[in-house]
């Protein structure tokens, strides 16, 4: 089984994660909750991903190296296609450290690129710099790669203003390639991509 590389990760070190991005992201956002410690999204995250998350705990400190600690996440999954131009459709529950029980949230987004194959992934997102989940409903341009054959975990980024989202993917699939989108986080689920 060839698992998913982090091709995202490193394409992602000289555009998104670089040292503006890195800076953006430690900086502290007093409007938002407090932050969540790296120990305690990987116990969520080895819930919900179960037995395929052996490489969760190396992605999560990669993401707290480059961005420090996240003040909200997202569980959810998500469907993705593409055949140079691609769509994914997800769903999902934000979780922050405000008391709430967390949000239904949606996203979905087009891409361009040498992209080709699909895929059916369950996701945790780590969000920096979020004041508020209704800062969520937007666009958030993301350069991702991939490269597995069956089952994988990977990590992108994605931006928008002061904010990071990150998300980690464990997919099951047949995907090879780079592309560039955009995810579009709304409160109810849509079919439109734009």
């Amino acid at each position: 089984m060839i698992t998913r590389r982090n091709v995202s990760a490193m394409l992602l070190g000289g555009l998104v994660a670089g040292k503006t991005g890195s800076a953006l992201a430690r900086t502290p956002n007093p409007a938002g909750p407090p932050p969540f410690s790296p120990r305690e999204i990987v116990d969520s995250g080895h819930q919900f991903f179960g037995g395929i998350s052996r490489g969760l705990g190396k992605l999560v400190e990669e993401a707290t190296r480059r961005w420090g600690q996240p003040n909200g996440y997202i569980l959810g999954q998500e469907a993705s296609g593409a055949f140079f131009g691609g769509l994914r459709y997800g769903e999902g529950t934000v979780f922050t450290r405000r008391g709430d029980p967390g949000s239904r949230i949606y996203w979905q987004g087009p891409s361009i690129g040498f992209d080709v194959g699909g895929e059916g992934a369950r996701q945790m997102m780590l969000i920096y710099n979020l004041a508020s989940v209704p800062d969520m409903y937007r666009r958030f341009v993301e350069l991702e790669g991939s490269a597995y054959f069956v089952a994988g975990l990977g990590m992108s980024a994605a931006t928008a203003d002061r904010m990071v989202v990150v998300p980690i993917r464990s997919g099951v699939g047949v995907r090879l390639g780079v592309a560039l989108g955009y995810l579009k986080f709304t409160p109810t689920p849509t079919w439109n991509p734009f």
